[in-house]
């Protein structure tokens, strides 16, 4: 699938997987918007919500359900999807830091790294994975 970018206006090209494609299948099922073409979920005006919006929802869920997070909006939503492929990637680390710098469009792997707040520790326990 591509999308165009919201801040720079390039096209942006991701992978829906199989797993993903399920949940979002079942979504559909159980919301049934009009068709698999129409947006899911729609304001009032019946139109699809600005990224401000989103934003605006999420900090009145956060009250709402009193949740314990510091940032909760989209962009967190970016950094903790980030912090997953690392936290996952284990002992390709270092890899992960690599493809997530350029799916976020950063300048250097170094900017990824301060974006999702990694530690030189946190780099450094990869080499304990080794074994001999």
């Amino acid at each position: 699938m591509v999308i165009p970018g919201q801040k720079t206006g390039k096209k942006r090209e991701i992978k829906i997987n199989r797993q993903l494609k399920q949940h979002i299948s079942e979504c559909y099922s159980r919301i049934m918007p009009g068709s698999d073409k129409h947006p899911v979920f729609l304001s009032q005006k019946n139109t699809t919500y600005s990224i401000q919006r989103l934003n605006a929802i999420f900090k009145t869920l956060k009250s709402n359900y009193n949740l314990k997070v510091g940032n909760f909006s989209t962009h967190s939503m970016r950094k903790t999807f980030g912090r997953q492929v690392f936290s996952k990637a284990e002992t390709n680390a270092e890899l992960a830091l690599v493809k997530l710098s350029q799916l976020f469009n950063h300048s250097s792997v170094m900017v990824t790294r301060r974006y999702l707040g990694i530690s030189r520790d946190e780099l450094l326990q990869t080499y304990d994975a080794l074994t001999f």
